[in-house]
């Protein structure tokens, strides 16, 4: 790794040394490479190629280590404009880049991973070349050192010290021998995590399929769930039987109404053990490293554990506050599940099932209890969840919320023929940023549903740059003549994921290290808070219409649906809450077992029941091995407090989009990183967040 900085250091001097035009030794047909001539300036995804990336990387990290020289001898006193403000504008190649990562998340193939193996070292140590640059960290410091005397403004000055910050939790305060210690943990984490994704895409998407010969064994399933595995079976060459897969949309309607328990089972275990086979994809090695390393870097920076090290950034602040939040909440949440699971035992006893309720079974006779109890079948409600149909409900709520519109345009590139592109504009029809939206599973995109920008909200040259967002989900396909019909699960998803894209598309901040910065506690807010308008009986009238007659969702559903709105939410409370502190004991223990009965010890102390799993268990925990969210899983339920709390002021109000108060949550999402969450919070509320709404919203008080 070290070799890699050094070599590009040297480049990047032989280059400006010499006055040759960095512009004059590259290929000026890579796109990269020059200004994009699409609309809006979007990525040109037709004219990318593979052979693009490598070399687009290396000259934007040639390109920022030239920009750094730049500001390292500079002779003048060291000040906001020639090094803060310089150092924030560097690397505008290098971020064009961040394409690939995305592609490889929701696109990819075997050459795709190839070369992100290859370049994943070279970008790690690229960010250490900067963060242990100790002429460029002396001069950061020096700023840092006197802003208190250089008449900055609010923002400029919390630019300064979050870019300090920067460089000391980057480990620039460290000696020498420190350093280079370092360096080698960041090069090995980078590339542990890279292989847990690998591991889990392949375990999810390739290693593990469930296929039906016999139709007695579909009993019990919707038509258009069969219908969907004899597509999957004909893609496959097998014609004439069913094929289930580890994809929700697959497994969780097998798992909800198959008559058939063993194949449940098979399905469930073939879920919950991804990962955890002892062959070449399996994690437990690869997390074992991946603690083990945290742990020691952590330790470098001064802090006990690699818990402490994340969450001192967070609106939490220490790990100890987490935990005393999640068991508030465990207790009542564990006392509800129990009960949840008797309902469901009782119900088999008096079937005349001779069997104990085990985890394969919870989603099977939930929905029984549900119909039971409430006389509701998730299967009524999918006719009126058109995917078209839900999109014009997010459409709408955004647009009574902030007047905004959505114009989809298909004149814009797309990365795969099924994404779809839409202009976003002010009511006025100003142009505010492009949101692509990509929905539905296939063999090279990763589980789960997630945002993400092409291109985030900045300046240059005092001219606005407009984001690029993506919205990518894995939602329920077409099957035969009918489209592609929604769980309710799927439609809040769809909402959740929506707030992530209007908080992107509404950031205005003038400087790029601080615009859209919020602590990872604070980052759920904007999504989740959305999710409560999907369920309004005002917003279902308008996008819930059935698929076949366009008549709105009657409104003896809209009222069963509200009534079992806090159904089964002990279960999922739970399996929530189970895997977020299996998070905070990986990054607070010592690992002194193996994977498996670390994990096993962490459920037994919180005294899970045996029908429950966590969420996600350790071999296929994506979000804290490999997506970001490392000791911070728990941020969900953190930010569920803040959406009940901001939405019940909505409530309150008499009107669901009261205008003063959209007008200040817009605020809120336009000027999110100029200060710290709990201060724009409070500035949008009016007082801190109760948690009251929470526990009645879930039905845990």
């Amino acid at each position: 790794m070290k070799k890699i900085g050094i070599s590009l250091i040297a480049l990047a001097t032989a280059l400006i040394s010499s006055n040759i035009s960095v512009a004059q030794t590259r290929d000026m047909s890579n796109p990269f490479f020059s200004e994009y001539q699409t609309l809006f300036q979007v990525p040109p995804f037709n004219e990318i190629k593979l052979e693009h990336f490598k070399p687009a990387m290396e000259a934007g990290i040639v390109d920022q280590l030239a920009e750094i020289k730049l500001i390292t001898e500079n002779k003048e006193v060291p000040n906001f404009r020639n090094t803060i403000l310089a150092l924030d504008n560097s690397g505008e190649l290098l971020s064009k880049t961040r394409i690939f990562s995305n592609l490889n998340s929701a696109n990819t193939n075997d050459q795709m991973q190839a070369l992100a193996r290859e370049i994943t070292p070279m970008l790690s140590a690229h960010r250490d070349n900067v963060m242990l640059n100790m002429d460029l960290f002396k001069r950061v410091k020096a700023v840092y050192e006197n802003r208190n005397s250089m008449n900055l403004d609010h923002e400029q000055l919390r630019l300064v010290e979050k870019m300090y910050k920067d460089f000391e939790r980057g480990g620039a305060n460290l000696p020498e021998n420190k350093q280079a210690e370092l360096r080698k943990i960041n090069e090995q984490l980078s590339m542990l995590t890279l292989k847990f994704g690998e591991n889990t895409l392949a375990e999810t998407n390739k290693n593990f399929k469930m296929q039906i010969e016999n139709k007695d064994d579909l009993k019990g399933l919707p038509n258009d769930v069969i219908t969907s595995a004899a597509e999957l079976a004909k893609k496959a060459g097998q014609e004439g039987k069913w094929i289930f897969t580890l994809q929700k949309p697959s497994m969780l309607p097998f798992l909800q109404y198959a008559q058939n328990r063993s194949l449940r089972e098979k399905l469930f275990k073939g879920y919950l053990n991804r990962g955890n086979y002892d062959n070449a994809f399996d994690n437990k090695p690869v997390i074992e490293k991946i603690v083990k390393l945290r742990d020691e870097r952590a330790k470098l920076m001064g802090f006990p554990n690699f818990a402490a090290y994340v969450v001192d950034e967070n609106m939490a602040k220490t790990p100890e506050n987490v935990d005393n939040f999640l068991m508030k909440l465990w207790v009542p949440a564990l006392g509800r599940a129990k009960k949840e699971r008797d309902d469901m035992q009782a119900m088999i006893d008096k079937e005349g099932g001779k069997f104990k309720l085990e985890s394969w079974d919870w989603w099977y006779y939930a929905e029984k209890v549900r119909k039971a109890k409430y006389d509701l079948d998730a299967e009524q409600l999918k006719p009126y969840f058109k995917l078209e149909n839900v999109i014009d409900g997010m459409f709408y709520v955004a647009n009574k919320l902030y007047g905004v519109k959505f114009i989809q345009r298909a004149d814009l590139p797309v990365y795969n023929e099924e994404v779809m592109a839409y202009e976003v504009q002010e009511a006025d029809g100003r142009h505010i940023g492009v949101l692509y939206m990509d929905f539905h599973p296939r063999a090279g995109k990763n589980n789960g549903a997630w945002c993400t920008g092409y291109r985030s909200q900045s300046y240059k040259n005092g001219q606005k740059i407009t984001p690029v967002v993506s919205i990518v989900c894995n939602f329920t396909r077409p099957a035969g003549d009918v489209p592609a019909l929604l769980s309710f699960e799927e439609v809040t998803t769809l909402f959740h994921e929506s707030g992530h894209a209007f908080h992107s598309l509404f950031t205005d901040g003038p400087y790029k290290r601080t615009a859209r910065d919020v602590p990872r506690d604070f980052v759920e807010l904007p999504s989740q808070i959305m999710e409560n308008w999907a369920s309004e009986p005002e917003v279902l009238r308008v996008y819930a219409k059935h698929y076949k007659t366009e008549k709105v969702i009657p409104e003896a559903l809209i009222t069963k649906l509200g009534k079992s709105a806090q159904f089964n939410q002990g279960f999922e409370t739970v399996e929530y809450l189970a895997a977020s502190l299996l998070d905070m004991d990986f990054h607070t223990q010592n690992l002194t077992t193996d994977v498996s009965s670390f994990e096993k010890a962490s459920m037994d102390k919180l005294g899970l029941i045996n029908e429950i799993a966590p969420r996600y268990r350790s071999t296929y925990f994506s979000h804290i091995f490999s997506g970001g969210y490392s000791a911070g899983y728990y941020v969900y339920i953190w930010a569920a407090v803040l959406d009940a709390d901001a939405f019940d002021a909505f409530k309150k109000s008499g009107n669901l989009f009261n205008p003063e108060l959209a007008a200040k949550f817009r605020t809120l999402l336009t000027k999110s990183g100029s200060d710290e969450g709990m201060t724009i919070y409070k500035n949008f509320r009016g007082q801190e967040p109760s948690i009251e709404p929470l526990l009645k919203r879930r039905g845990l008080k």
